[in-house]
């Protein structure tokens, strides 16, 4: 009778130390499938008006990568936050300049620029004939 007894109290004890280890394994691989995330906020001085957050906001947030995008005209920057190990600032940058925006120290491609709307057009440069001498 005690041997069947303690054999049972093994069984319990085998079936509840089976159970920690496979949510001990789980638990840790649910840490490992953390992505790491960063955030920027880019200086981007030609966000002029409630068109040009809707296209930034519109085209940043179907990019690979990207987990959220909040752009202000008021203080022309373009907060980002993104995954580290899908994109990089660099290539957000990029976005943005061919979206016709510059972006920190990337500048807007021009014939972006000229395909925004009249209202989202900052002046484009014109070189004069000193600038390329």
């Amino acid at each position: 009778m005690q041997i069947l007894k303690l054999a049972k109290n093994i069984a319990t004890m085998k079936a509840f130390i089976l159970s920690l280890l496979i949510s001990i394994v789980f638990s840790a691989s649910g840490f490992a499938q953390q992505k790491a995330a960063q955030k920027a906020v880019i200086q981007t001085p030609g966000v002029l008006c409630e068109a040009c957050k809707t296209k930034i906001e519109d085209r940043l947030a179907h990019e690979d990568g990207i987990s959220s995008v909040k752009a202000d005209y008021r203080k022309h920057t373009v907060t980002v936050v993104w995954l580290t190990d899908r994109t990089n600032i660099e290539n957000i940058k990029t976005e943005l300049a061919n979206l016709g925006f510059d972006a920190d120290d990337v500048t807007a491609e021009e014939g972006a620029i000229k395909r925004l709307p009249p209202c989202c057009r900052v002046a484009i440069p014109v070189k004069s004939s000193a600038d390329s001498k």
